[in-house]
């Protein structure tokens, strides 16, 4: 959070920020497995139960505890619902109809609602030209990589998980905007209030729609993809989240949303068996031309060294 330290990252900063795109692009790798056997919403409680249950272990070990306020535990719940609940249950019902590469790019159009809700619920975060210009690049990514969908009737079924993920992007952006109201609160504690909220919405939402009890005994598969995907891709990865946002700042943290589709996409291909198709190559593009735009660092780096090199 400090923000004297946006300009540069040192060695050990890089290598946490490219663990915590492995983390984070693993989670659609894991949700692949598990949703091949296992119900969208029971999916979720346990990557979020178990999850909740390492980082209240992480409190407790610190000697520390959650804040106890009714009202504090309604904001958290209402978090807890935009950032996991519908974003998470949206991309595993996603995930049984479309690659996890493909869900990942899509993900990554989250910075791009964010901008957009932020403009309408915010005073201080308007739309300006590079970030307009980043939409309709972020846009027209979209439209590359859902279009074959759109023309295909027999690619239908994959358009309802294109939507679910672009659902979950949008849900994203809105529990980005909402998050920020949670200043003078430590992070890891909003982290496990919102697992732990989100944990308690989604039980009886398991209950009621999985029936996870008529369900056959988990694999060795599953234990392991659910233990991937709670203990690394989100207690490990809120952890990293944090330690890398206090040393080097949330504008170098969000160089992430780049390298996660990447990460996702390489373990799709090499553990999953998935097909790179050319528009989802094109889409990726297009998108991280988006962010890059939305960003503007890139652009003006490009700048600099095209006037340096101009320079008698």
């Amino acid at each position: 959070m400090q923000g004297n330290h946006d300009q540069g990252m040192e060695l050990r900063e890089w290598s946490i920020l490219l663990v915590l795109a492995l983390l984070w692009g693993g989670s659609f790798f894991f949700f692949k497995i598990l949703v091949a056997d296992i119900p969208p919403f029971t999916v979720v409680l346990g990557r979020v139960g178990l999850a909740a249950i390492a980082l209240n272990l992480v409190l407790l070990s610190r000697h520390d505890s959650l804040p106890r306020e009714p009202l504090l535990w309604g904001r958290l719940l209402l978090l807890g619902i935009l950032n996991n609940v519908i974003p998470f249950s949206a991309i595993a019902f996603g995930e049984t109809r479309i690659s996890s590469g493909v869900a990942a790019i899509l993900n990554a159009t989250t910075p791009v609602f964010t901008i957009i809700v932020a403009h309408f619920l915010t005073q201080d975060e308007k739309l300006r030209w590079g970030k307009i210009i980043g939409i309709v690049m972020g846009f027209c990514g979209v439209a590359v990589l859902i279009g074959p969908a759109l023309f295909d009737g027999g690619a239908q079924r994959s358009l309802l998980g294109e939507l679910a993920c672009l659902l979950a992007a949008l849900s994203y952006g809105f529990g980005g905007v909402y998050g920020r109201r949670f200043r003078g609160i430590p992070p890891l504690k909003i982290a496990t209030g919102q697992l732990t909220a989100s944990t308690a919405a989604l039980l009886p939402l398991s209950l009621m729609v999985d029936r996870p009890w008529n369900l056959p005994f988990p694999s060795l598969a599953i234990c392991g993809a659910f233990a991937g995907i709670a203990f690394l891709s989100t207690a490990l990865a809120f952890i990293l989240y944090f330690r890398l946002l206090a040393t080097a700042g949330a504008t170098n943290l969000s160089l992430v949303t780049f390298l996660l589709p990447i990460t996702a996409l390489l373990l799709g291909t090499i553990f999953l068996g998935e097909t790179i198709r050319w528009y989802a190559l094109a889409g990726l593009t297009l998108i991280g031309s988006g962010l890059a735009a939305i960003d503007g660092r890139p652009w003006r780096k490009v700048s600099l060294f095209l006037g340096s090199a101009r320079a008698p």
